[in-house]
């Protein structure tokens, strides 16, 4: 349930950093935030996919997500959090941890405040950010976290599916 792109709503979203970048997810995709753990490694999936992890129960394929939006590999620091997801994939719910380097803060931000993506000058596919937000002398990327999941090759997907 994302408040992003209903001109009518404020969007509440969970902002947390990548290297010197800055992204927001809606609130309502986060189911909680914890602190880093080691994931079970499943053998021959792709870089990005870091394993399985035991959330309340429940195997949770983890996502180190600088990785999968092309950034370089970053060292664990105490900073680091695992945002738990629920991604909506038509009629299926996907729970994803994904690793993030800290985790910032909760924000409201008004339709004013949410910009369309620039075609030119965005560093990742402009296909999974939803809106820039202006702050601080810097820019808050809104990542569209079904197109992150659901990407055009298809590969995150079936890797997925093969490791649940």
């Amino acid at each position: 349930m994302s408040a992003v792109g209903n001109a009518a709503a404020d969007v509440q979203a969970v902002v947390f950093g990548l290297g010197e970048e800055t992204f927001a997810l809606p609130v309502g995709t986060v189911r909680e935030i914890l602190d880093h753990r080691d994931a079970f490694r499943v053998p021959n999936g792709p870089e990005w996919l870091l394993g399985l992890a035991d959330v309340r129960g429940e195997s949770v394929p983890m996502v180190d997500l600088r990785v999968r939006l092309g950034m370089a590999v970053a060292a664990t620091t105490l900073a680091t959090r695992i945002l738990v997801v629920d991604a909506a994939l038509g009629d299926r719910v996907l729970t994803l941890g994904l690793v993030v380097d800290r985790v910032l803060d909760v924000s409201v931000f008004t339709p004013a405040d949410v910009e369309d993506v620039p075609d030119i000058g965005i560093r990742w596919q402009s296909d999974y950010i939803q809106g820039v937000v202006r702050r601080q002398g810097g820019f808050i990327l809104l990542l569209n976290l079904t197109r992150v999941v659901a990407a055009e090759d298809g590969f995150m997907l079936s890797s997925l599916d093969s490791a649940a």
